[in-house]
């Protein structure tokens, strides 16, 4: 795609790889070739991998140097950048997976927070830093850490700025799957190509679901719950899935 972010196509597995040394800082440039990134594959890709060239980065957060020199109206502008692409990854229909080895800090960990799942090697340093700055983290650290992680885990890291360990990070619920042995990218496009195998639509409904969970009352989440499921129930790759079942083989999914 660029020199900054490159794409691979795995099967149905779309691994979008940072690489803008020396630690990935979020500049226009890498945010827009994300967004270009995602916008090529969005339609044909079962899962989405976010991954990094770096060896010690995932993300390192806002490009300080860009905004140390910034007035107020060029950090709004920043800021309404960096949070429309992040926003954007939770609206893609399929699930995006980001592969944290190395550090995800400031809005490198809010860019993996968006994301459906992630997954961390034990040398991951995962982090919110921005009150060390005199500043909050703005693209929904504030937002989506506490959602994940509970009040006190979430306050603990916000107030003091400190990073964790994918050990600890994977604990507290921060991160889903900790690979401490073989690849991590390699581990993580298996994850995301198992859930490329498996049944896409049944896959969206049960995020959009579980996205309800968070931002509508319970009654209310239950009614999309059940809307959800008697659509589902009349797709072919629920036909197939029961049909498979019954004649104890493996389903395929369309």
């Amino acid at each position: 795609m660029s020199e900054l972010v490159t794409v691979e196509l795995v099967g149905e597995v779309a691994v979008v790889t940072m690489t803008s040394p020396p630690a990935n800082a979020l500049s226009f440039e890498l945010i827009s070739a994300l967004d270009d990134a995602v916008t090529a594959v969005a339609d044909g890709a079962a899962a989405i991998v976010l991954s990094s060239g770096l060896d010690r980065f995932f993300a390192a957060g806002a490009d300080l140097e860009l905004l140390g020199d910034a007035n107020a109206a060029e950090f709004h502008d920043y800021l309404v950048t960096l949070r429309a692409f992040i926003e954007r990854l939770p609206q893609l229909p399929q699930p995006t997976l980001a592969a944290i080895d190395g550090m995800a800090l400031g809005g490198g960990l809010e860019l993996a927070l968006a994301c459906t799942l992630r997954t961390a090697s034990p040398r991951a340093q995962l982090g919110v830093p921005e009150v060390q700055l005199g500043l909050l983290p703005g693209a929904g650290g504030t937002q989506r850490l506490p959602r994940l992680v509970g009040r006190a885990a979430a306050v603990d890291l916000l107030i003091t700025g400190r990073s964790i360990d994918g050990n600890r990070a994977v604990e507290i619920g921060l991160v889903d799957r900790l690979v401490s042995g073989g690849d991590l990218n390699d581990e993580t496009v298996l994850l995301a190509q198992t859930l490329a195998n498996g049944p896409k639509q049944a896959v969206a409904a049960i995020m959009r679901c579980v996205d309800a969970a968070a931002d509508m009352p319970f009654a209310e989440g239950m009614n999309i719950e059940a809307g959800q499921v008697e659509q589902l129930f009349a797709t072919p790759d629920a036909r197939e899935g029961i049909a498979a079942f019954l004649a104890k083989r493996t389903p395929n999914f369309g």
